[in-house]
């Protein structure tokens, strides 16, 4: 959710220090780039070694590096940062902001930065009360930047109330909810069909397709970068797929089937990726089928057409996409998916194009939305292709 996003931790003298550690790693987890700065004081509260360590940077304390006498630059690690959080804040840090004071690396990088600012007060009860602090917590709200307000319980001092340092979990859902806040799909729930579907013949055999779902994943990546609440229902794969990404696996067509009409009163958007067999057996040994010299027969039945399905119910707020993989006629073919489906846009695929459809890595699309209009795109990587596919559907959103 933090996927290279460069996020630059300050840590200053008190003994919420000890809680950094934590929010390190979960702003790593989230898959945040981290720096930290700590003034002097701070590092009698927590190890620069267990920060380095987690963090996977050097640390930052003093302007020149005592063993090989460099400078640490204060305006790079400014320029670096896409946010700069600093927790724990004393009531010390918070006075040197106010009164313009800039006499360690921590304070001349704020001075410096021209990212978005979080400041996350700690300090015992009767000093956050005091005047002063209330003061100077004002002021620098009116300056621009954001504090994640300290919250109320036992305290260092054996006081309970206000003053201790906001838990790492919410401060890490703040600031990913800050930056998850100007993008286009936030609040939308999209659910994506992708990967093949397999149909039994008996316990060891099945019909399916070359599908390797890498379409559909890098759909459901993409989507959930851009905001929304993302739902991939997939075949048989091997890939690996997000934690943030809400994934249900199934194997045949009407597991698929079952998983997306679960899901259709609360999604906004329809991905249909996934190559769903049009056929199934009639009927499933329950014992694997001998080998003989005999021709075998296979009697198959239609399986329910997904898109057909949702198509049919989808009210007027809901977008349904839908693929085409056509090996002839392919615009025309595509054209009248598109209206016999009631779909809002396809995606048509040509096996006649090289290094696209199945399999690759790669892919060439054309996008055709139900005005008709055609949109012819150039080989790219499927990441890119999804890009591409989800900027329409926003397009589209937004008409």
């Amino acid at each position: 959710m933090l996927k290279g996003k460069n996020i630059l931790l300050g840590i200053t003298g008190g003994i919420a220090a000890y809680k950094t550690p934590i929010l390190v790693r979960l702003l790593k987890k989230s898959g945040a780039n981290i720096k930290v700065i700590m003034t002097p004081a701070a590092k009698e509260f927590v190890s620069p070694v267990v920060l380095s360590t987690l963090s996977e940077n050097p640390i930052f304390t003093e302007f020149v590096k005592q063993t090989t006498s460099e400078w640490n630059s204060h305006v790079e690690l400014a320029q670096w940062a896409d946010l700069f959080v600093i927790a724990p804040a004393t009531a010390n840090i918070l006075g040197k902001i106010t009164a313009g004071i800039c006499d360690n690396l921590l304070l001349a990088t704020y001075f410096s930065a021209k990212c978005p600012v979080f400041i996350a007060p700690a300090m015992d009860l009767d000093m956050y009360k005091h005047p002063v602090t209330t003061e100077n917590i004002r002021k620098i709200k009116f300056l621009g930047n954001k504090i994640i307000d300290a919250t109320e319980g036992e305290l260092a001092s054996g006081l309970i109330g206000k003053g201790r340092m906001e838990e790492p979990e919410q401060i890490t859902k703040i600031i990913i909810e800050y930056f998850n806040k100007n993008k286009p799909l936030k609040n939308k729930v999209i659910t994506i069909t992708a990967g093949p579907t397999y149909e039994n013949i008996d316990p060891v055999r099945f019909i399916g397709n070359h599908s390797s779902g890498k379409m559909g994943v890098a759909l459901a990546k993409i989507a959930r970068e851009l905001g929304a609440e993302v739902h991939l229902i997939i075949g048989p794969n091997n890939l690996e797929i997000d934690n943030e990404i809400n994934k249900t696996q199934v194997v045949s067509a009407e597991e698929m089937y079952k998983a997306v009409h679960k899901l259709i009163k609360k999604t906004n958007i329809f991905i249909m990726s996934a190559a769903v067999a049009d056929y199934t057996p009639i009927k499933i040994n329950t014992q694997k089928i001998k080998k003989s010299n005999t021709s075998f027969n296979i009697e198959l039945k239609p399986t329910k057409d997904i898109l057909k399905s949702v198509g049919e119910i989808k009210n007027s707020k809901q977008i349904l996409v839908g693929f085409a993989l056509e090996t002839e006629n392919e615009i025309s073919n595509a054209k009248n998916k598109l209206k016999s489906k009631n779909l809002d846009l396809i995606v048509l695929n040509s096996l006649n194009d090289k290094s696209s459809g199945f399999g690759f890595d790669t892919n060439k699309i054309t996008l055709i939305d139900k005005n008709n209009k055609v949109e012819k795109l150039e080989l790219k990587s499927k990441t890119e292709v999804a890009v591409d596919i989800l900027n329409k559907i926003v397009s589209l959103l937004n008409k």
